[in-house]
């Protein structure tokens, strides 16, 4: 069974939606016989690339919202994260055009380290405030999984997997998918949002008593 999922490495709801269906998976009986692809999405396209913003401040200018009101309603995501055993520092955590990022994680996936790539990522940007956009923060990231230093150094720096980034946000829409995250089970059965695991749980039996094989 193939698991596709669409998410931004600065999506607060996308870390929690990892962390569910990873806890879905350990209660599904046929776990094993599941492959989870993480696939790019760009939750706000129109942030201009070089810009930085913290992410009170660039949630106040969206929605017009007080800093307080703001910093309440990421404090409410921040417990639910917790409960995940996620560890969010928003007060510090920078909001960047990850396009970067993500061509990035399309060479960790050739490397078959995208799930690891996927998890280091979201950990730097909400547990440890790095900078997303930063070449040497992306290339020092991507060693530390075991991705080629020369390899990651030439992605950072070109625009290399550009289209494979491009054809994962078109794919989400042609889904559909509005936001993020987005799972889609066999090509099949579509879950949006950071569902409760016991949603995950059954929409993973579901699609494996269908019977249908996905698409190749």
């Amino acid at each position: 069974m193939l698991v596709e999922v669409w998410s931004d490495f600065v999506c607060p709801w996308c870390y929690i939606g990892r962390s569910r269906l990873k806890r879905a998976l350990a209660d599904f009986e046929h776990a094993d016989e599941v492959k989870v692809e993480w696939r790019s999405f760009l939750l706000d396209p129109s942030h201009r690339k070089g810009v930085r913003q913290g992410v009170h401040e660039m949630l106040a200018e969206k929605t017009g919202a007080s800093i307080e009101d703001v910093r309440t309603m990421t404090d409410r995501v921040s417990k639910l994260a917790a409960e995940e055993g996620l560890t969010y520092d928003v007060e510090r955590a920078v909001v960047v055009n990850t396009v970067d990022a993500h061509r990035l994680h399309h060479l960790a996936m050739s490397h078959d380290l995208g799930d690891q790539a996927h998890e280091r990522l979201m950990r730097a940007h909400f547990a440890e405030s790095e900078v997303l956009d930063d070449p040497d923060t992306l290339v020092r990231i991507a060693t530390e999984i075991g991705v080629p230093e020369d390899e990651a150094r030439r992605v950072v720096s070109s625009d290399e997997y550009a289209r494979d980034v491009k054809q994962d946000i078109r794919q989400a829409r042609l889904y559909g998918a509005n936001g993020v995250p987005f799972f889609v089970l066999d090509r099949t059965y579509g879950v949006s949002g950071a569902q409760p695991v016991e949603v995950f749980v059954s929409a993973l039996r579901t699609a494996h008593g269908s019977g249908e094989p996905a698409s190749p």
